[in-house]
């Protein structure tokens, strides 16, 4: 096992990896911005080391000072956590050079993976189903094109995107031809790669992902799927586990994320993201080629610990669990806690933390990295927290919940956390009747 690991990243995610190193006896060093210095990683792990200024590209995507502050304190692997590194192959090959481990897939794999272009020619060689649409587009004809043989609307995707970034959904010939050239210069913004995929828009569906752990040997197993379908501007507030899909169509999608994984030999922790829609047809949208936000819910009806499997396989262990030893049980919700105003828009609501006090009890588990007195930084995502509970039905993960939301108190900053509470009361919600568009058909948001 590894004496060290530096953790290329910041926030809950950050503390996370540090709390179950400890637990393994492997010192830890973490890498912070000067907007992050007095947080509660830095002040936790083993050692800490500047990388640069709050900025992101001075900071946790400088892969230089990284990778020097790695070298300079002898850790021997790297945790990308998620976003930032954790997607990079490139970053993950100059690991490889330098002799330090990437405790996640292989640059090859992420290469192959890590394009949504890319990930539909394999999820097609895997036959894994895909939404109907294009490799990359290289100019507007093109695209004018292909949407007339798709059929409006369609949406236009970074193809390097990810975290419901780099979307835009164009429901006419005019709006796509003033729009494909912006699309293109806002993947170039986002992600530094300016090509633009093309996928038919499917109106209401649900985004079920299945988490996968493989050896990077060809032995992949499943730890069951995830609901992620209460999201704003494609991207994740809540997600459960497991789903309240059929059974058959649960077990032929967890077949298809296996079968997929299995193709491109993968190592470490992943999740295959598809979309299900109303008359129970899925389709493969991507793989994320991380560790997830929401990985907490599987691990609470599962009983592992994903970034002990994560150390465990990097540092040539293999993955000892079959198929047939991942026993679920149960159900887990998890609501993220984000400095936001759900009543403007959703916008971002940085500043000081005066007081707070996040539930506890049976069944009860909050991953955070915030306390009071701690100022969140305008900087980064607007997570400050994850709330997540486990019981033995749906129903009462529900009530569960709803008591846990009640007790939680951030006092400061606008979070999200009133908006959860009459999600957990919505009749819809209570019935598992839940879509993408949630929050417009039935939050009126």
């Amino acid at each position: 096992m590894f004496k060290k690991i530096l953790i290329a990243n910041r926030g809950e995610i950050a503390l996370r990896v540090i709390r179950t190193a400890r637990e393994m006896g492997v010192k830890t060093v973490v890498v912070y911005s000067t907007a992050d210095e007095k947080s509660l990683p830095v002040l936790l792990a083993d050692e800490s080391v500047c990388v640069g200024p709050p900025a992101s590209n001075q900071s946790y995507l400088n892969i230089p000072n990284i990778l020097s502050a790695a070298l300079m304190t002898g850790a021997e692997g790297i945790h990308p956590g998620y976003g930032f590194m954790a997607e990079n192959p490139d970053f993950a090959e100059m690991c490889r050079e330098h002799g330090i481990t990437f405790i996640g897939p292989t640059p090859e794999s992420m290469r192959a993976l890590g394009s949504k272009a890319g990930g539909r020619e394999i999820a097609a060689m895997s036959n894994v189903p895909v939404v109907p649409g294009t490799g990359v587009l290289d100019t507007v004809d093109d695209a004018l094109l292909a949407a007339k043989q798709i059929g409006y609307p369609v949406l236009l995707k970074a193809s390097a995107g990810g975290g419901g970034r780099g979307q835009k959904v164009i429901r006419t010939q005019e709006e796509l031809a003033k729009g494909f050239a912006q699309a293109q210069e806002e993947a170039r913004l986002y992600f530094g790669d300016p090509a633009i995929i093309m996928e038919k828009f499917l109106e209401e569906f649900r985004h079920v992902e299945v988490q996968v752990m493989g050896d990077g040997q060809g032995h992949v197993i499943h730890i069951g799927e995830r609901d992620c379908s209460i999201q704003r501007r494609n991207q994740k507030l809540i997600e459960e586990a497991p789903s309240t899909l059929p059974d058959t169509l649960r077990q032929e999608i967890l077949a298809a994320g296996v079968r997929l994984a299995k193709h491109v030999n993968y190592a470490g922790a992943g999740t295959l993201e598809f979309i299900v829609d109303r008359d129970g047809n899925y389709y493969f949208m991507e793989m994320n080629t991380r560790i997830q936000v929401e990985h907490c819910v599987s691990e609470e009806i599962s009983g592992l610990d994903f970034v002990k499997l994560q150390l465990e396989i990097a540092a040539g262990y293999g993955l000892k669990l079959q198929q047939e030893d991942v026993v679920l049980r149960g159900h887990a919700i998890e609501c993220r806690l984000n400095a936001e105003d759900p009543d403007k828009d959703f916008r971002p609501a940085a500043g000081k933390i005066d007081d707070v006090h996040f539930a506890g009890g049976p069944g009860v588990r909050v991953d955070s990295h915030c306390y009071t007195g701690y100022v969140i930084p305008p900087h980064y995502d607007s997570l400050i927290g994850k709330l997540i509970v486990h019981h033995d039905t749906r129903e009462q993960a529900i009530a569960r919940m709803k008591r846990a939301l009640e007790e939680t108190v951030i006092q400061g900053p606008k979070t999200t956390i009133p908006l959860y509470v009459k999600i957990m009361d919505n009749p819809f919600y209570k019935r598992g009747a839940v879509m993408t568009n949630f929050l417009k058909t039935r939050m009126d948001m």
